[in-house]
């Protein structure tokens, strides 16, 4: 061994060298918090975007089940029933019953068979005790997507198109 040079026992960066390793370097780390946050975000907007299409599909089949509510309830009580669409105040339901809102990101109008469409004001859809109703299409729609409610005057089911 030259004089003056150390044995590889005695050199404390030849020694961490070889040491056995024992937990994570701080690149392991840095890249599992990377991983981590990357998946997070996705995660998030992901999940943002469902929320939006939830409230979307909430309100048409709000909507459709209040049409059909509504002639049910004309053929068992023999009597005629009305769903009204509040254009202005953002609300639905059937008559004489509590109302629901529909969330302000949502648009709504109606095709009246008999008129033009309507945008602005309260229209109300009547059923009558032998099924029929006055027809018409609801539109509903958001940034997204759009929806169709068709009645049918004669039967008065209520289909949904997307």
């Amino acid at each position: 061994m030259p004089t003056g040079a150390q044995s590889p026992e005695a050199d404390p960066v030849i020694q961490y060298a070889h040491r056995p390793e024992s937990g994570f370097t701080l690149l392991e780390l840095i890249i599992v918090l990377f991983l981590a946050a990357l998946i997070l975000g996705i995660s998030t907007v992901f999940f943002v975007n469902t929320l939006a299409s939830g409230s979307f599909n909430e309100t048409v089949r709000d909507l459709n089940s209040s049409m059909r509510h509504a002639q049910a309830l004309a053929r068992i009580e023999n009597a005629g029933k009305s769903v009204f669409i509040d254009l202005d105040s953002r609300t639905f339901g059937i008559e004489g019953r509590a109302s629901r809102r529909f969330s302000p990101d949502i648009n709504i109008k109606i095709t009246d068979p008999y008129s033009e469409t309507i945008v602005h004001g309260r229209y109300s859809f009547r059923f009558s005790p032998s099924g029929g109703s006055d027809g018409g299409e609801i539109t509903v729609s958001n940034k997204k997507k759009t929806a169709y409610i068709t009645v049918d005057p004669v039967v008065g089911s209520s289909v949904v198109r997307q």
